[in-house]
C-alpha cells in the first residue's frame, strides 16, 4: 500500500478547482510494470451523515459490540485485500483504531471555494490516487456492518474480467461496486456527489449474486440503523435454527 505522501507526489486534488492532475506517462508505466494483482477496497468514511441527526456522527453510533464504522472495517479487512480508508480529520482517530495510519487519507474539511462540501466523487479519486498500483478498486461505503467478507472477495473475483461489476442481492444492486484498473485516468478526476455513476452507465457493468443482505443495506438515518439490527438479529436467529 502507498504512503500517503506517494499519494500527494502522484495526484494533486485541487479543492478549489476541483480537479486532479494525472501522473504522466512514465509515471503510469512504471504503476503498470509494479501493479498489484489485488484490487484494493476503499472504504469511503467521509460523508457528513447528516440525514441521521443529533450530535453524534452516524457511524460511530453503536453496532453490536463495535460502532457502525468499525464493523464495516472489520468485515473490509476480513476479505485480506489491500485497504484504503478515505475520512476526515474528525473522524480520523476512529478509523486508525482499526487500519494504519499509512492506509488512511484524511480529507481537508474545508470543502470547496464556495464552502460546499467536497462530494463523494472527490473521495473516490482521493482513494484511487492513493493506491495507483492496484489491479482495480472497490468502492464500499462505511456505513455498510452487514456487509460480509465473503461478497467482498466474490465481487473482486470478477472485476479482472469486466471494467465494472457489483454485488447483487435479489436482484437489486448493491455495493461493492468495482473498477479495473482501465478506469484510473477516470476514476481520479471524479469530482462532486454523483460519484461514479457515469462510469457504471458507460461501460459493461456485470452483477455478483450473491446470498448477503447486507449489499443492500446502509445507514442513512436512526430508523436504518434500528431496521438493520432487526434483520441482522433476524439472520442469526435463522442461522442457529439451520444447525440444530
Amino acid at each position: 500500500m502507498l504512503l500517503c505522501c506517494i499519494w500527494l507526489a502522484t495526484a494533486m486534488l485541487n479543492v478549489g478547482e476541483s480537479a486532479v492532475q494525472i501522473p504522466n506517462a512514465a509515471f503510469l508505466a512504471a504503476v503498470r510494470k509494479n501493479m498489484s494483482s489485488h484490487p484494493t477496497v476503499i472504504v469511503l468514511a467521509a460523508g457528513l451523515g447528516s440525514r441521521f441527526g443529533g450530535d453524534r456522527h452516524k457511524l460511530m453510533h453503536q453496532w453490536m459490540d463495535a460502532t457502525v464504522l468499525g464493523a464495516t472495517l472489520a468485515k473490509a479487512m476480513s476479505s485480506q485485500l489491500p485497504l484504503v480508508v478515505v475520512t476526515t480529520e474528525a473522524l480520523s482517530s476512529s478509523v486508525r483504531e482499526y487500519v494504519a495510519a499509512r492506509d488512511v487519507v484524511v480529507l481537508p474539511s474545508i470543502g470547496d471555494d464556495h464552502g460546499a462540501p467536497l462530494g463523494v466523487g472527490y473521495s473516490i479519486a482521493a482513494g484511487v490516487a492513493a493506491s495507483p498500483n492496484a489491479s482495480g478498486w472497490l468502492l464500499l461505503p462505511a456505513d455498510m456492518p452487514m456487509i460480509e467478507a465473503a461478497t467482498i472477495k466474490a465481487v473482486a473475483a470478477k472485476l479482472g474480467s469486466h471494467p465494472v461489476v457489483f454485488a447483487q442481492y435479489g436482484g437489486r444492486r448493491g455495493h461493492p461496486v468495482g473498477f479495473s484498473a482501465e478506469l484510473y485516468s477516470e476514476l481520479v478526476r471524479l469530482t462532486g456527489d454523483e460519484g461514479a455513476k457515469r462510469l457504471v452507465a458507460r461501460y459493461p457493468a456485470v452483477g455478483v449474486p450473491v446470498n448477503d443482505e447486507g449489499v443492500v443495506v446502509d445507514i442513512d438515518t436512526p430508523d436504518d440503523l434500528a431496521n438493520a439490527l432487526r434483520v441482522l438479529e433476524s439472520l442469526r436467529q435463522r442461522r442457529v435454527l439451520n444447525t440444530v
